[in-house]
């Protein structure tokens, strides 16, 4: 069994009473101490007009932190594709490959109904029914010397994409919809905190259901299912809360004091662009769930709940949230400690 991939996922939080552009100053360091810490790679999310998140580029602070760093892969975790031109999206993903050296990944999502389809003029059309035709514009346009489209939503005359470079995106996945999309096109997918073990699981099982026959060769992170059937060779990764402590009680305890600050008034912040009514999640449960079902604990615990994560998924790549406090010299902290006492326990 190959050596599972251990990364840090940063939401760039806006915690009440942290200036924006610190937070973002701080989601860079965090990425510095994390090639220091020994961690593979680092995920950046992109939120706009909100609290929630306070990066409104991913690609962008993606870039700043790979230019500060010399090892350490970079993401984005994700860049919202219903309110980006597939086109430009990957220009700047092709730049950031060819600047880095092959350090950076582009991830990808559908996003939601929410207010920025308004302000960007993209429109709920896209978002509601054009998601697959601009994730198959924007893999041609990673892939390829020359893209063009005759779609519902993008017309234009063949152009060479300059530079060019041969990549293939990350899909974040949270319905049966874009998992079957993610699927048809043998891209990886990214799962979400929201979902436990087992549902990770069935979100696998359901995309190698979905996956057409001529992909299938083995798999990267399939599931242990005990039968014969060929699994796809896709990368798939996760994202986890992740926090150490001197002991589980003390990181569970730290993380239900601090995160219902953050999480109140940013799930908040999410505006529907139709006034259709905002799903309302109970935050205590929330964060109940969160510490519960991650690694959130002392180093023993961090480990063992990664490995049962693999075990049961086959789940390759983990990347751990690790602003959950919302104090920088803790996110600092974290990052060491998981790298000084996590990781290593991992193994190969």
């Amino acid at each position: 069994m190959s050596r599972v991939r251990i990364g840090i996922f940063l939401v760039a939080a806006g915690f009440p009473g942290r200036p924006h552009g610190r937070v973002l100053r701080d989601c860079v360091e965090a990425i510095e101490v994390a090639e220091e810490a020994g961690f593979d790679d680092a995920w950046i999310a992109e939120h706009h007009f909100m609290s929630y998140g306070v990066c409104p580029s991913a690609a962008t602070l993606a870039a700043v932190a790979l230019g500060r760093t010399r090892t350490i892969g970079v993401g984005t975790a994700v860049s919202v594709l219903s309110t980006w031109h597939p086109v430009a999206l990957a220009e700047q993903a092709a730049m950031l490959h060819h600047l880095s050296g092959g350090r950076f990944t582009l991830g990808v999502g559908r996003g939601g109904p929410w207010v920025d389809l308004e302000v960007f003029g993209t429109g709920l059309a896209r978002f509601e029914h054009g998601f697959a035709e601009s994730l198959d514009l924007l893999c041609r346009a990673m892939e390829g010397r020359t893209v063009s489209a005759e779609g519902e939503f993008f017309r234009f005359r063949e152009v060479a994409m300059v530079p060019a470079a041969s990549m293939r995106p990350v899909v974040a996945c949270t319905s049966p919809e874009t998992t079957r999309l993610a699927a048809g096109r043998g891209l990886p997918m990214l799962l979400g905190m929201h979902l436990d073990d087992a549902g990770k699981a069935a979100m696998l099982a359901d995309y190698d259901a979905a996956s057409p026959p001529a992909t299938e060769a083995g798999t990267g992170a399939g599931m242990g299912s005990g039968t014969d059937t060929a699994r796809h060779a896709v990368r798939h990764l996760a994202a986890v809360v992740g926090h150490v402590a001197d002991s589980t009680r003390a990181a569970v305890r730290e993380l239900k004091a601090a995160m219902p600050r953050w999480l109140e008034p940013g799930l908040a912040g999410y505006v529907p662009v139709d006034g259709r009514r905002r799903p309302v999640r109970d935050v205590g449960e929330y964060v109940d769930f969160l510490t519960g079902v991650h690694p959130v604990g002392d180093a023993d615990h961090c480990v063992e709940t990664i490995r049962r994560t693999r075990e049961v998924t086959g789940l390759e790549h983990l990347i751990l949230m690790v602003e959950g406090t919302g104090e920088h010299a803790r996110t600092l902290e974290n990052i060491r400690r998981l790298g000084a006492e996590v990781l290593p326990g991992l193994g190969g």
